[in-house]
Parts: structure tokens; sequence; C-alpha cells
């Protein structure tokens, strides 16, 4: 069922409807190096496949995980070979090209800068870190979308149809049910959905009637489990981080449960979580309730030393205690101002009094007038700290920072 013609791709109508970016350049010519990149089952090869054909270029594939630097140079200088035969570029493309290492896309550079072969890479990995930057900077980074029901949907209903490629010709009554529930359950994939749509035709015993009756049963059955969609080097694997870290800085517990449960069942490493819930205690919750922080450390602590399963139990205490914790992000900024005042060159020298006195010549170099704070009452003395005045801290009314904030300005009455 794989579209042959620009009018059968089904969906991408953000980067091929009328006047978007990939449509102009296919129908004006002027084609550039393109990386394509997205989920599985959204037409990345077959795009590709259609853009060659309509502009009437050679098209050369190649698989990264199967190709090597010797067969990549054959198909550089085959495409060389064929303009300077009868003048007609060549699209070369690269399944999987974030499988290509540092040098392997170095090899690629200087032909695809000239133009010739022009490349289309695929990839599921997000270009951005899996890509080196040269390549990227020469090329169109297009992203494809996972399908929409109603594009799925069009999809299964062609392939009952089509007599030449799909499953007319096979005696099939398919339920709107069915269909729908396929559309649903491929997340977008159409090879999925057509997979299932062919396995729960041709695995199912004719009728009385002499039909293939495929209901909702047994389109369940053709697919089974719907599978996890995450990998750890993929794009999931990030959406889904930030989802979790997101959800309990929201304060949404269950919503961070839900991730956590995600990422423990595709057998994500538990300190990598437990890593995320400690730098969320601080960034997020910081003084509002500075346990959440004790609780983030304990936790990654006990899921090193138990594991999963058992860890599932501590991970889930420290996730939703941060979740529900009230939330400051006063610390978080403190640093990152003060970091960026220095980094500008905003550099402050060390007042007189706080410098090292410890040693003989202090004196005579002006290393005098500290005030030891524990003499005063109160445990305060008005003194300089910084050589000008800055603010960084800036405690919230949330949670125990409420309380850092008024004993903070009690100080300042006393100065002022």
């Amino acid at each position: 069922m794989r579209p042959k013609r620009l009018e059968e791709f089904c969906g991408q109508r953000h980067i091929l409807g009328p006047g978007k970016l990939l449509e102009r350049a296919i129908r004006t010519g002027r084609l550039s190096s393109i990386i394509l990149y997205g989920p599985p089952g959204t037409g990345k090869t077959t795009l590709a496949g259609i853009v060659a054909a309509e502009t009437r270029a050679l098209f050369k594939a190649l698989n990264a995980v199967t190709s090597n630097v010797a067969e990549l140079r054959r198909a550089i200088d085959t495409a060389k070979e064929a303009y300077r035969a009868n003048g007609r570029k060549t699209i070369l493309f690269v399944d999987e090209i974030h499988r290509f290492n540092k040098a392997q896309q170095d090899v690629l550079m200087p032909d695809v800068e000239k133009g010739n072969p022009i490349l289309i890479g695929a990839t599921t990995h997000n270009p951005f870190f899996s890509i080196i930057s040269p390549l990227l900077s020469r090329s169109i980074v297009l992203e494809l979308k996972a399908l929409s029901e109603d594009d799925v949907l069009g999809l299964l209903k062609r392939a009952l149809v089509d007599t030449d490629r799909g499953l007319g010709s096979w005696p099939v009554q398919c339920t709107e049910e069915a269909m729908l529930f396929l559309a649903k359950i491929c997340d977008g994939d159409a090879r999925k959905a057509l997979n299932s749509l062919e396995i729960a035709v041709t695995s199912t015993e004719k009728n009385s009637d002499g039909k293939i009756f495929v209901d909702l049963s047994v389109a369940q059955d053709a697919i089974q489990k719907k599978s996890v969609v995450y990998d750890r080097d993929e794009d999931e694997h990030y959406d889904t981080a930030s989802a979790f870290i997101k959800s309990m800085r929201g304060s949404d517990p269950d919503a961070a449960i839900y991730y956590l449960a995600k990422m423990i069942y595709a057998g994500e490493d538990p300190r990598f979580i437990a890593r995320r819930v400690v730098i969320c205690a601080s960034e997020d919750v910081g003084n509002a309730d500075p346990q959440a922080l004790v609780l983030a450390v304990a936790a990654l602590h006990a899921a090193e030393f138990i594991g999963l399963p058992e860890a599932r139990i501590t991970l889930a205490q420290a996730v939703t205690y941060i979740a529900c914790a009230p939330k400051s992000n006063a610390a978080y900024i403190a640093i990152n101002e003060a970091l960026e005042d220095v980094a500008s060159g905003k550099i402050l020298p060390v007042p007189d009094p706080l410098k090292d006195a410890s040693y003989r010549g202090a004196e005579q170099l002006g290393h005098k007038g500290y005030k030891y704070a524990h003499n005063f009452e109160g445990h305060y003395v008005d003194q300089a700290y910084l050589s000008e005045k800055r603010t960084y801290y800036r405690p919230t009314d949330q949670g125990a920072e409420k309380k850092l904030k008024e004993y903070l300005e009690a100080l300042q009455k006393k100065t002022s």
C-alpha cells in the first residue's frame, strides 16, 4: 500500500499542503538536502521515493545500520558519474541516518554541499541530538507527525478496496468499530495499522457465507497488547522524562505517577528516574519544603540499594511527596542570576573584612574589621558581605520558605 505519487500520500499537510515548504521545493525542482524526522510509520521512506519520482532524480537508498564508508563513497561516486553522463542528480536516501557516526556523516559533507547527491536522511531520533551540526546547517529539517486517526482510517479503508496492492480481492467484511479501534490503537503508525488489518484478515476463516468477518474482537486479537512507545535513545525518552518533571513541578501527583509507571514499565534505569526526582526537589520545591530534598536523596540511595521491582515503591513515595509539596524556585533563580553576573564579568572584589586574616601580615594588607556574628545579639550584625548591594535570593511565601522570608525582612528592619 506504499503510495507512489504525491497525491496518494497521507497526512503531513504542514509540509506538503499547497504552498508549504516541501511542496514548493518539489514543484519548483529547487530541492536541497533534507532530514526527515518523526516516529515510525509516518512515511519517511515513502516520501523520499516520491520526491525522487516527482523531481525526476535518480534514487539510491542505503541503510545506515548495514552500510559502511566504502559503500557510501561508491554511492557518491555513482551519483557524480550519472550527473556527468546525463545531467540528472541523485537523491541519496539514508534510512536511520542517526546510526552513522561522525566520521561517516563527515564523508557526506563535501558532495552534499555541492548539491549532488541530494541527501534525504530519515531518523526517528531528534536530529539536533544525533546529526552533526555542519550537516544540519546544510539541510532542511522537516518533522513528520504521527498520523491522525482520520488519516489512518482512510488508509485502512483504501487497503480494503485496493485490488492491486491491498485486500480488495479478499471477501472481507470489516465493521466500522474494528476499523476505528485499529486507527486509534496504532498511535499514528500507518505500518502498524496496516499490518494489524492484514493479520486480522488473513488469519480469520471464512464464515458460511464465504465472507471473512472482522469485528472488534478479531481486531483486538490481531494487534495483541499495545506496546509502550519508549526508547531510551529516542525522543520519547526525553519527552516522557520532561513530562514527568513538569508534572511534579505542576503539583499533579497522578500525572507524575503515570509517567513514573511508564518509565518503569519501559525498562528505564531507576537511577535515571531518581536523579530527576532529586533535581526537581531542589529546583522546584527548594526551601518551601527542605524535607523534599532529604526524601529524594534517600529515594536515590534506596533505589541503588534495593533495585527494581521494589524500588518502584520508594520512587513513588518520593514522587508523590514532591508533587504535593509547596513549590519555590527561588534558590534556582538565585544561583542562575549569580552565575550570569559572574560569567558576564560583573566580578565584585571581596570586602577587606571578609578576606583571610589567618596569616602573618594579613592585617598590614587591610584584612581586618570582621565582625563575628555570634558575638552580637540575635547572632546577627550589620556588615557588608558584598562590595556592592545585590539581591539574588528572594524567598517566596510558599511553605517553610515563608519563615525564611520573614526572618530576612526582620533583619532588614534592624539595619534600616
